[in-house]
């Protein structure tokens, strides 16, 4: 397999392999259809009862080079209802008003699916450079973001294949030809493949240079000659069904470990930011009676001035069990116009959020512009919960720092202000306010078996907090740490932060 890829990597460097007159009679095809048709659709089936991964396949390359046949070879010779069919073309209103991964992310197909991009996130890139709007750095740095991306789905367990459908430009301009001389394949031929044909050579290039870049051992580029449809579809389909059956064979005897020891032991550990926290401050009734309504106002003008429509902004609520986010959440909602705002609770995954990518649930819940997202725990459930419980792998955890940063990166270029804050008690006032929760009728829903049993991995729980905030506090999303053992100064610390920030963001 690793003499497979290398090959690949070989062939995605240059075109010319791939302009060598590779073709299949129709006998042979004739002979291998059935075969293969039976073979993949076995396999997909088995994918479907195994649901152990999902398969991404990115087809890709000029047009008029057989990438719609392709696709629609593999619809007819599979079951359709599990084959998510995703074309991209120019964004729509709503996805400008996203980060541009926003799209991709939720058109991902779940465990025990088959997803097919037409370019996927190569357009973009590809149409920023091609039309001269973005430089050579441009385009390189796209195609890192890129990198990132896919990287992260195949540690998620995305098998992910990309083939990169060719034509020469003899070939493209004799098969514009043909198919223009006939009436029923006239249409066909549109202004944009002419464009194509005109800028042939700057496309070649660029594709050289991205598909040397973005060819990996876990998401290879597959070039291949589509001049001769037989040898076209056979080719693909082939490699399909081949990756299909490895995957499926290797997920049989893998099982996943979710080991919580954390690997850097010997490691120095970042300063117990928590255990500086002077959790004494206090306000008093009148100084609280002023200060809130004066920052909710300030607040609820920013969100109506005509500047924030640029922006938006996502506020991550975080903190240790019974610190008052819930108190503090309903402070900033009472400030604003209930149409302003969304409020997402995470709690466990459920089976849908389970069969996607990690970060897939919190990416579909990503606001427009001119909107205010509150996410009541967040994607730092994986370095937290999930790290100190075991519910995922230390490779898992430890390389969530990275995505949760890329994630944070790709929302704050594209006019999101990311404010993050942990609230924080000491154990003490968590035990007071556990008990307070069992004595009041109203509040019992609020305490479980889960709270009492989280206590005793107090010092866990700090650490990987601590882990966190070192890891994660960046100057375009840094933490805010609330010192909540009173209620009232918690409350105006984060309107006041979030004030201050959106006020800096616009």
């Amino acid at each position: 397999r690793t003499e497979v890829v290398r090959k690949l990597n070989q062939e995605a460097v240059v075109f010319e392999s791939a302009e060598l007159g590779n073709a299949i009679d129709k006998a042979t095809y004739q002979e291998e259809e059935p075969k293969l048709r039976e073979a993949l659709i076995n396999a997909q089936f088995d994918l479907k009862q195994s649901a152990k991964f999902s398969v991404l396949i990115i087809v890709a390359g000029p047009e008029g080079a057989g990438r719609s046949e392709v696709v629609n070879v593999l619809k007819e010779w599979m079951d359709p209802r599990h084959l998510a069919i995703k074309a991209f073309d120019a964004p729509t209103e709503e996805e400008l008003s996203r980060p541009p991964s926003w799209r991709y992310w939720r058109a991902l197909p779940a465990k025990g699916q088959i997803g097919i991009f037409f370019n996927a996130w190569y357009s973009e890139a590809f149409a920023g450079r091609i039309l001269g709007d973005e430089s050579d750095a441009d385009f390189e740095q796209r195609l890192d973001n890129i990198l990132r991306i896919e990287n992260m789905l195949a540690n998620e367990g995305t098998l992910i294949l990309k083939f990169w459908m060719h034509l020469s430009k003899k070939d493209f301009k004799r098969r514009s030809k043909e198919l223009a001389k006939h009436p029923a394949t006239r249409w066909k031929v549109t202004g944009e493949d002419h464009e194509t044909f005109k800028k042939y050579e700057k496309l070649k290039k660029l594709a050289e240079f991205a598909l040397h870049k973005t060819s990996t051992a876990h998401s290879p580029w597959i070039v291949v000659e589509g001049v001769d449809e037989c040898y076209r579809n056979l080719t693909v389909s082939r490699v399909l069904l081949n990756s299909l059956q490895d995957r499926l064979t290797h997920a049989k005897h893998v099982k996943p470990d979710v080991s919580s020891v954390s690997p850097l032991v010997d490691a120095p550990q970042p300063t117990n930011v928590i255990a500086a926290l002077d959790l004494t401050k206090s306000l008093d009734q009148d100084e609280y009676r002023r200060a809130l309504p004066r920052w909710q106002g300030k607040l609820n003008m920013l969100l109506c001035d005509p500047q924030f429509q640029r922006k938006g902004v996502v506020v991550v609520f975080e903190g240790t069990d019974a610190a008052g986010k819930g108190s503090a959440i309903r402070r900033v909602t009472q400030a604003l116009d209930a149409r302003a705002y969304d409020i997402h609770p995470v709690a466990a995954p459920n089976d849908e959020e389970r069969a996607k990518p990690y970060l897939w649930r919190f990416w579909r819940n990503v606001p427009r512009l001119g909107r205010l997202a509150i996410f009541d725990r967040s994607w730092y459930g994986r370095v937290l919960v999930e790290r100190v419980e075991g519910y995922c792998s230390v490779d898992d955890w430890m390389r969530a720092y990275g995505e949760i940063g890329d994630f944070e990166d790709e929302l704050t270029a594209n006019g999101l202000i990311v404010v993050k804050f942990w609230l924080t008690i000491d154990k003490d006032e968590q035990y007071r306010r556990f008990k307070a929760r069992e004595q009041t009728p109203f509040k019992r829903f609020k305490i479980t078996e889960d709270d009492w049993r989280n206590r005793e991995k107090w010092d866990q729980y700090i650490n990987a907090v601590c882990d966190m905030i070192d890891r994660t506090s960046t100057e375009n999303a840094p933490w805010t740490l609330v010192e909540a053992n009173d209620k009232r100064y918690a409350r105006v610390k984060v309107l006041k932060t979030l004030v201050k920030r959106i006020e800096a963001g616009i």
